[in-house]
């Protein structure tokens, strides 16, 4: 007869709750070898045990379970180590972001930013392809990557070139109420067909006007720290009118994953000064 252990047991020879025991069996991702039909009692075996061990150490990971089950559900090794390497790949974008965070604070914690250079411009008016949908900033950036790349590969795929530098409108509501119709767009020389009925893409004119514009140099994770000095100086100047802020993506993510080489103009909308 085969030794079985009790969920106690297996809870403290493995670090596993009795509450996680359970929620993995339901998941089926470490199910008991018996369990008894009366009682509902779960009973484990020894060589479970590194089995659970695993587990923990992928949860202590940040591993989400349903990337745990594909581990172990894996019909082969190299099936299995895509998985792992699929989670590490995002740990280390993850502690980038935390990384650049962190200097972000730091930098904030020195003292009062300096003054920024703020220009003032007039920007013409554009042919644009674009994607328009209404974004939760809690959903922002997945939905920026995605926006961009469709519409670089409508571009391509219909042997145009960009006319201009890729850029975004971000109404007042996007930041005031976490939520607002956003533009994704690709400034072209000609006329662009999208991919089939289900494209997002669409044909627009981006109006031009007036504009202060300052130069955010580093990652887009601490791009309010230029609209914070470039705000200042059109609040210190009185100019600002309603209208959406545009960010134009001179260096991003086509052109380098380096994020401290990226630079963004952001251009707060006013009226022409004499100055």
């Amino acid at each position: 007869m085969r030794l079985r252990l009790s969920i106690g047991d297996f809870s403290r020879m493995t670090h596993l709750s009795v509450k996680a025991l359970r929620h993995y069996h339901d998941l089926g991702i470490l199910e008991p070898v018996e369990t008894d039909p009366y009682t509902g009692y779960r009973y484990y075996e020894p060589e479970q045990v590194p089995v659970a061990q695993v587990i923990r150490r992928f949860r202590d990971l940040g591993m989400p379970l349903d990337q745990v089950k594909a581990v172990l559900d894996a019909p082969d090794v190299p099936s299995r180590n895509k998985a792992i390497v699929v989670h590490l790949e995002h740990m280390q974008t993850e502690l980038a972001r935390t990384q650049a965070t962190v200097a972000g604070l730091e930098a904030l914690l020195e003292g009062p930013p300096r003054r920024m250079p703020v220009t003032l411009r007039s920007i013409p008016d554009a042919d644009v392809v674009a994607i328009r949908e209404v974004v939760d900033t809690a959903d922002f950036a997945p939905w920026w990557m995605g926006a961009f790349d469709e519409l670089r590969q409508t571009v391509a795929g219909d042997g145009a070139e960009p006319a201009g530098t890729a850029g975004a409108l971000y109404p007042g509501q996007f930041f005031e109420l976490d939520r607002a119709e956003v533009t994704a767009f690709v400034p072209v020389s000609r006329p662009v067909r999208s991919k089939g009925p289900a494209s997002r893409v669409e044909s627009l004119r981006v109006p031009g006007g007036e504009f202060a514009v300052a130069l955010h140099a580093g990652p887009l994770e601490e791009v309010d720290r230029t609209y914070g000095a470039l705000g200042t100086v059109v609040a210190e100047r009185t100019i600002g009118i309603d209208g959406p802020i545009r960010e134009y993506y001179l260096v991003g993510f086509a052109d380098t994953d380096d994020q401290e080489q990226h630079r963004t103009e952001v251009c707060w909308p006013v009226f022409q000064t004499a100055s």
